[in-house]
């Protein structure tokens, strides 16, 4: 080994980063607030031990990505010397794979075993589902196989019983159609062992089993490594935890996390891995790194209030502290809907770049995809450039797609493309099928003058499509039907000079996209998604902006124009750090902006309605956190007191989280006919 670099770490670090340095060995959790320092800290703890002459070889270091561990390791070898190459350090998969490497004869696999990607791992699943029971797939409402995998994978990681996963998933399923599930999972193991294939969990899974059934393999990476270490411990899910304790026998670990910042428990992270950590290894110590070296005192003075109310949970409670001179208050500002919330935050930009702030320096969070919608649309139309982290563009997604598909061709019933687009979405149905369909009704509509999407309905057509999509199909084509005749009688309203009479009800664009959704594509969503409840949730944004259109042609204009801009393909934000970013919270977890803007808060947005009504707050009070602890200079905490989604406008609260705020913690700007003042 390389000789080591003479460190000072008393000088290098604080008093709270110091302490957790050079603690003595033995279980210990370092709680590090937001913007602590927590990698410097990590990397120290590193540097520490090696000038203590542990051997790199005996240190474990996991982390959660490819980069995170780069990053580890370069700054170890920068600060010691010591060839990256020389530590075990990596995310726990690559970590897995390696050991799994060594001890594969143990499991009954191949060394040079295969590694299949999520698209691999998909299709492996699907094809041998399909051969234990093809017929599944056949009916009317079958899940997608790549649905059933994701929730068979959320089984594995947090190593809860399977059946007892998909009745959740799947509450809409009888029992006795859950169990029709489950020899698609075994039949799915075996076709991986017979073509010496894994997937991404089993370096997990076959790893945990090799530590908890073998006890001379247990012990003997127990006294191979004398120090783990685990970054980011609060998002380890269950099999990842047992994998530490596994490993950590002899209570050899040191992890370091922030249990305020635990917001991956839908995907799996378990929160009493942090909260219960002193139970698994008793007598660990506490340390916690307080001081702030990323925001002003006043945006943590906000911070520090959001679990006031909450009290010291499990001793965990902590005071970021600030390192920075004062600054400016946060900023709540209060608008009357999102439309104007838009229009305050491109006024707020420009105003901010004009005065020197680069766009780059600048992020908008929200808490879900869809409160965005309102925003891109606005940013586009002004010319200023972003980029979105969180995925897609609002109107590029594909459910969104396929909504609009809807009313694309019940307004046009020869725009095939569509047509094309919602049949693909149903199973044994190709372009070839697809023609053939469209070439029949339409002469069946020329030669009894009817309307060709009625004709779609005729039971000659329906008996052309292939046994497993009919009933879809058929419940389709009514759908399409229905919003042909409503754009119909709608169009029949708005011509005096028409002989047909005046309708008794005239459906708005809003309500004939509506037929869509509750005929059919509502119910079909969750076969196609697992994050369909997401999803769903945009439909009534997106009706919302359909509500702002009294002519069909502008409102698909509108989209062809939003979807078609030179510039709306997202780019690398990391090619283009001069743009504005627009990203959802979970995206924006480890980032930092001289100014951020919080969008949508109020309750139903901010903690969403969904948690609203299951009183299920805590991880919504963690991402607000979060996302306030992402600004380092100026923080907008935007509130839209009206919405327009699910009905009439009706009247938003104040995100409770800003409610539970004492007053001083904010200064409070209120927006009157676009301008605002304070």
């Amino acid at each position: 080994m390389k000789q080591i670099l003479p460190i000072n770490f008393e000088m290098a670090l604080n008093e709270d980063q110091l302490r957790a340095v050079t603690a003595d060995d033995g279980p210990a959790i370092v709680l590090a607030g937001a913007g602590s320092g927590k990698t410097r800290t990590l990397t120290y703890r590193v540097a520490w031990l090696l000038s203590n002459g542990v051997s790199p070889h005996r240190i474990l270091l996991l982390t959660f990505t490819n980069k995170a561990a780069k990053e580890m390791l370069t700054r170890v070898e920068d600060l010691t010397n010591v060839p990256r190459s020389e530590f075990w350090g990596g995310t726990f998969h690559s970590i897995g794979l390696r050991i799994l490497r060594s001890n594969a004869s143990i499991l009954g696999l191949d060394k040079n075993f295969t590694i299949m990607d999520a698209g691999d791992s998909d299709s492996l699943f699907a094809e041998t589902a399909k051969s234990v029971n093809g017929s599944f797939f056949k009916e009317r409402d079958a899940i997608k196989p790549r649905v059933i995998y994701d929730a068979y994978s959320f089984a594995r990681n947090t190593r809860r019983p399977l059946e007892e996963v998909l009745s959740a998933r799947f509450s809409w399923l009888k029992d006795d159609t859950i169990e029709l599930l489950l020899p698609f999972f075994s039949a799915y193991q075996n076709a991986k062992r017979e073509k010496n294939l894994c997937d991404y969990d089993d370096l997990l899974e076959l790893w945990v089993e090799l530590l908890e059934k073998h006890s001379d393999i247990r012990a003997f990476y127990q006294n191979r490594f004398s120090h783990i270490l685990v970054d980011e411990f609060q998002d380890t899910n269950k099999l990842q935890s047992d994998i530490v304790d596994a490993l950590a026998g002899n209570h050899q670990l040191m992890v370091v996390g922030d249990d305020a910042q635990c917001i991956y428990t839908w995907r799996g992270a378990e929160f009493a891995n942090v909260a219960d950590f002193r139970k698994r290894h008793p007598n660990a110590t506490i340390h916690k790194i307080e001081i702030n070296y990323r925001s002003t005192p006043e945006i943590l003075n906000l911070a520090n209030g959001i679990f006031a109310s909450q009290g010291d949970i499990h001793g965990f409670s902590k005071t970021l502290r600030p390192s920075r001179p004062a600054g400016e208050k946060p900023y709540f500002v209060s608008v009357m809907d999102t439309k104007e919330q838009a229009g305050f935050i491109v006024r707020c930009v420009t105003n901010l770049a004009e005065n020197g702030r680069s766009l780059g320096d600048m992020i908008v969070l929200y808490r879900a995809h869809y409160q965005a919608m309102e925003l891109q649309i606005e940013l586009t139309r002004c010319g200023i450039p972003f980029v979105i982290t969180s995925g897609v563009r609002f109107f590029e997604q594909a459910h969104i797609r396929d909504l609009v598909a809807h009313l694309r061709f019940a307004h046009n019933p020869t725009d095939s493309v569509a047509f094309s687009r919602l049949m693909a979405l149903l199973p044994k149905i190709g372009p070839k099928t697809t023609l053939r369909i469209l070439e029949s009704a339409t002469a069946l509509a020329h030669s009894t003058k009817q309307t060709f999407t009625s004709a779609l309905t005729n039971k000659k057509i329906i008996e052309k499509v292939p046994a497993p999509a009919r009933d879809s199909y058929r419940d389709l084509a009514l759908v399409l039907d229905d919003m042909a005749e409503a754009l119909r009688v709608r169009s029949s309203s708005e011509t005096p000079e028409s002989d047909n009479p005046q309708p008794t009800v005239v459906k708005t664009i809003a309500e004939i996209m509506r037929i869509a959704i509750e005929g059919w594509y509502s119910d079909f969503l969750p076969n196609l998604y697992p994050d369909w409840r997401e999803r769903r949730d945009d439909f009534d944004f997106l009706l919302a902006f359909a509500s702002k259109f009294t002519d069909v042609n502008e409102l698909l204009a509108q989209l062809v124009l939003l979807n078609s801009d030179a510039d709306n393909k997202s780019p690398d934000p990391e090619a283009n750090p001069s743009l504005l970013r627009l990203s959802t919270i979970h995206q924006a977890k480890g980032l930092e902006f001289p100014v951020v803007f919080v969008i949508g808060c109020a309750d139903e947005l901010f903690p969403l309605k969904r948690a609203i009504e299951a009183d299920d707050l805590d991880e919504e009070r963690r991402l607000f956190y979060v996302a306030v602890t992402r600004a380092m200079e100026l923080l907008y905490l935007i509130c839209p007191r009206i919405t327009r989604t699910g009905g009439p406008p009706r009247l938003l609260e104040i995100s409770r989280f800003i409610q539970a705020l004492p007053d001083e913690a904010y200064s409070a700007i209120r927006t009157i006919n676009g301008a605002y003042n304070r």
